[in-house]
């Protein structure tokens, strides 16, 4: 087991390498790059000079990345200039990151919650009515785009019928203790109830909207997955030797169809930050997608570099949990 995530690790450690060489030559072939975006209106051949010679992207572009490479494992990325102006950027990153946790937690919770146990259901009634009925309602979810279903929930709970908040996170005004930065787990921490249900409220909206394909995804593989298993040879010889049901659905069905279930969930987790980027501007949800939707509408080149590289990380780590349990659910894998 340590040797496959050892292995694991170190091809972790290869994608992150790569992908910091893919953002570093993307980010220097944009129209007007860094410098650009930092003078704006106010550069001059000879400024535009100066602060290339400052940044150091008057140097060959090897020595650009490797320097860009030294200052990134030192978490230096520089400084925002449209985000927060005048803030690290890392800074920018960390500040932002609970709430994108929080909103992507709760997401997947719901995702998870309902996809599972809804697929299994539809698998073993199939063609029944609640097998057509959710199959429908999962190509819906995922037909329908995210910042579309974002509006529409918006448009009736929030302005219509005035049931949620519109956006944000958490009433202004509100007195509330800050030390996590999710505000619904500050909220339980500093027993300060009125604050934990206010921000709960401001957070069903976007979860139910970063939640839906998400949920569609994993109740048409979990379908799909404990369809194959109750075709398997082995669930009828454990029928026919006169297991209950329950030990059937549970050691022999949902323990199988579980495998590409617990990839999916993996895989969608790390997804979930482009979900969030439609979502949290569609609610001024004020976390790393609303972040990083500014800083490309406004050239934010600091704030970029260390979103992107931090999510791939994410997104990558991710990935090796989902090994890890994969491993533990089917020791087959770690001879892989």
């Amino acid at each position: 087991m340590i040797r496959f995530v050892v292995r694991r690790l170190l091809q972790m450690c290869v994608v992150v390498l790569v992908l910091s060489m893919l953002v570093f030559a993307w980010l220097r072939s944009l129209p007007g790059g860094p410098v650009s975006a930092i003078l704006g209106e106010r550069q001059t051949p000879e400024r535009r000079a100066a602060l290339e010679a400052a940044l150091g992207l008057d140097q060959p572009l090897p020595v650009q990345y490797l320097k860009f490479l030294e200052r990134a494992l030192q978490g230096n990325f520089g400084v925002s200039t449209k985000v927060l102006p005048g803030e690290d950027a890392l800074q920018v990153f960390l500040d932002r990151l609970p709430a994108t946790i929080e909103l992507s937690f709760v997401a997947m919770v719901l995702a998870i919650a309902l996809g599972i146990p809804l697929g299994y259901l539809a698998a073993r009634r199939r063609g029944s009515v609640i097998d057509n009925g959710a199959v429908i309602f999962s190509l819906v979810g995922i037909a329908v785009p995210v910042f579309f279903t974002a509006f529409l929930l918006k448009y009736f709970f929030a302005v219509e019928w005035n049931l949620l908040p519109v956006s944000g996170r958490q009433s202004t005004g509100l007195d509330a203790t800050r030390i996590t930065g999710m505000f619904v787990l500050d909220g339980i921490l500093t027993r300060e109830w009125d604050a934990a249900w206010d921000a709960i409220k401001h957070l069903i909206l976007p979860a139910v909207a970063l939640a839906t394909i998400p949920f569609a995804v994993i109740f048409r593989i979990t379908r799909a997955a404990v369809l194959d298993v109750l075709d398997e040879d082995y669930v009828r010889t454990a029928e026919a030797k006169g297991l209950t049901t329950r030990v059937i659905r549970a050691r022999h069905v949902l323990r199988n169809a579980m495998l590409p279930v617990v990839t999916t969930i993996g895989l969608q987790i790390g997804g979930l930050l482009a979900g969030a980027v439609l979502t949290e501007t569609v609610f001024s949800f004020r976390g790393v997608g609303d972040a990083l939707a500014t800083a490309f509408r406004d050239k934010d080149y600091p704030v970029l570099q260390v979103l992107i590289l931090a999510a791939a990380v994410i997104y990558v780590l991710v990935n090796l949990l989902v090994d890890i349990a994969y491993a533990v659910i089917d020791p087959r894998i770690r001879t892989r």
